[in-house]
């Protein structure tokens, strides 16, 4: 194995470019399934544990919130990293301290400490981050016309871990049981196992740095053409940030976009174990609706990435949103049938996918180079705010109005997608396409 970690000081060629990319997706999609095992197997029951060491519905949703809330927390501090130093140190941080996380979260249950039990699902929210970041990375070295399939590969590479974490319940609970823990414990201890392997897997093989080497590369061809450097970014503060999305309609559409997917997604799904488990449905078959729900955000990103490429970046976000609010009619009149619960969890997976593989390439193409990652943090830190904000309000929404009642709540999220694409499109007729 290589171990070149320095960035090129010449302009990079196409040849070289195409090599390097190849190596880091390559990289970033294995680390994506180990990672994946320890996000999977922790949303199937975080909600259960929560339920279990509360007693009540209203605080089960806390445990999917505090995740989402610390990949809030988490995403900024970890994109700053990577804009000083690179995507490896920062990616490899943030599995460990999801590792740490399930580590606490583990030490919680046993003691009985709820407080102590959503600091450890906060932490696990720093894996959360770290997945989604991977995304970003692997935009880093592609090209304008490969970018959308280069990063949903990545973003499919999750389905492996993500599909098989839930499903081991079962197995991982016989795990607990050896180690005197209780059963609902099995899923956290491959949480950790997974997560200590993402960091140990970035660290090893994401070399050379793509970020390191892109922005290495972007200075070698100013210096070429006798224009200012990057020097590495703009160090760009969370309002000046925004600043630079509000006057990019695009990128302001893309974020609205990303966020209202992630919104939606996480409002239904974190509920649907305890709608679940409230009409008798087995241990298995809540598993196996999450396996089926993460399958569908994963399982067909490569062909989002490709329609993204094809027909542009807006009509799949959009399309994204369409399909979010079948999803959401479906689940929501489902009642007891589970089978009709697990198709509208699968719709709402293709849905978060179309949205976050679009929006995710319509951001990066909408940005100059040196304000890219911090913007992208900037970008995770909104999606993750939106969703722990659903995920918290999730549990009361379900206590006053019922499953059908969350789905609708989780449905409005989707009108700000639209009335921004029209801003786009009057913009795009003024001065031709804009995505």
């Amino acid at each position: 194995m290589s171990t070149d970690t320095s960035p090129p000081t010449e302009i990079l060629t196409e040849e070289r470019r195409a090599r390097l990319q190849r190596r880091t997706v390559v990289s970033l999609m294995l680390t994506q399934v180990v990672g994946g095992i320890g996000m999977g197997a922790m949303l199937a029951v975080g909600a259960l544990i929560a339920q279990d060491l509360t007693g009540s519905d209203a605080w089960a949703g806390m445990a999917t919130t505090m995740i989402t809330l610390g990949a809030a927390v988490f995403a900024l501090p970890l994109a700053s990293l990577a804009a000083r130093r690179g995507r490896r140190p920062g990616l490899a941080l943030g599995w460990a301290l999801g590792a740490v996380g399930g580590t606490v979260v583990i030490g919680a249950t046993v003691l009985g400490s709820f407080v102590l039990f959503l600091a450890g699902m906060v932490l696990i929210g720093a894996g959360t981050a770290t997945n989604l970041q991977a995304r970003h990375a692997a935009a880093d070295l592609s090209s304008e016309r490969s970018r959308g399939r280069d990063l949903s590969v990545v973003v499919w590479a999750t389905t492996v871990g993500a599909v098989v974490g839930p499903n081991l319940i079962g197995p991982s609970g016989r795990v607990a049981q050896w180690l005197g823990l209780p059963d609902l414990l099995g899923p956290a201890l491959f949480t950790t196992a997974g997560f200590v392997l993402g960091a140990v897997l970035t660290w090893a093989l994401l070399r050379p740095d793509p970020l390191k080497t892109a922005t290495a590369a972007v200075d070698a061809a100013s210096r070429a053409a006798g224009t200012p450097e990057t020097a590495g970014g703009v160090p760009l503060s969370v309002p000046g940030a925004l600043a630079v999305v509000g006057r990019t309609p695009a990128a302001l559409l893309a974020v609205v976009g990303i966020v209202a997917s992630h919104t939606v997604m996480v409002a239904v799904m974190t509920m649907t174990p305890v709608h679940l488990s409230h009409h008798g449905a087995a241990l298995t078959v809540i598993g196996l609706t999450i396996s089926l729900h993460i399958a569908g955000m994963y399982a067909f990103s490569p062909v989002v990435g490709w329609l993204t490429d094809r027909f542009g970046r807006l009509p799949v976000l959009l399309s994204g949103q369409v399909v979010l609010l079948v999803a959401v009619a479906v689940a929501g009149t489902a009642g007891e049938d589970e089978v009709l619960v697990a198709t509208g969890l699968v719709l709402l997976g293709l849905g978060w996918s179309f949205g976050l593989v679009s929006g995710t390439a319509l951001l990066a193409e909408s940005l100059a180079p040196e304000v890219r990652p911090r913007v992208q943090g900037v970008s995770d830190l909104l999606m993750n705010l939106g969703g722990a904000a659903a995920g918290a309000l999730s549990g009361v929404v379900l206590a006053q109005t019922g499953f059908g009642g969350l789905n609708l709540f989780a449905a409005l999220f989707t009108a700000p997608v639209f009335v921004l694409a029209l801003r786009v499109l009057a913009a795009g007729r003024r001065s031709g396409p804009a995505a």
